[in-house]
């Protein structure tokens, strides 16, 4: 007896699956008929004018973009870009792709605090930073370079503080 239960539940499951195969039934697919519509008689249409000859127009010039960018502005003593900055970055990476054989120097500026060597490694930081932004934009990195210019080119006096944010900076020119 112990040995007819697991060939008995075979059988049995077996069983089953053909029989639910067996009464399944087949749904035929009837064709939709067709909606019945009266004819309606158009009235007589007046004969069509002649068409007019369409004068070409020229083809708008193409835009010219403008590579001037400013008011790339970082925190301080840092390489950070500030959120205000975004925006002006996502304006650069379009402007940057409508000719993307054109060449690019990132000069990147510092406040006058710190020793000479610190500004001049910030002022490099700083254009990496706009850098990467631009790379993961999808600018071609072989399109820009960079230089560090430090606190040497100052935008405005650094005795104010607001003088010292507008001087931490990242320039982006053309290169003719």
């Amino acid at each position: 007896m112990k040995i007819l239960r697991p060939h008995l539940l075979l059988a049995l499951i077996g069983l089953m699956t053909i029989s639910l195969q067996a009464c399944k039934t087949k749904k035929l697919a009837a064709k939709p008929v067709p909606p019945v519509t009266k004819a309606v008689e158009e009235p007589a249409k007046a004969p069509e004018p002649a068409p007019v000859e369409k004068k070409e127009e020229p083809a708008p010039a193409p835009e010219k973009s403008n590579y001037t960018f400013d008011n790339i502005q970082f925190e301080f003593n840092s390489g950070v870009l500030k959120t205000a900055s975004f925006a002006v970055l996502d304006q650069v990476a379009t402007e940057m792709k409508k000719d993307e054989s054109v060449k690019f120097v990132l000069n990147g500026h510092s406040s006058a605090e710190g020793t000479p060597e610190h500004n001049m490694s910030l002022s490099v930081d700083r254009a990496n930073s706009v850098k990467s932004y631009l790379v993961n934009a999808g600018i071609p990195a072989a399109n820009m370079t960079i230089k560090g210019f430090g606190a040497t080119q100052p935008m405005t006096s650094n005795d104010t503080e607001e003088g010292k944010v507008l001087n931490r900076r990242v320039e982006i020119r053309k290169v003719k």
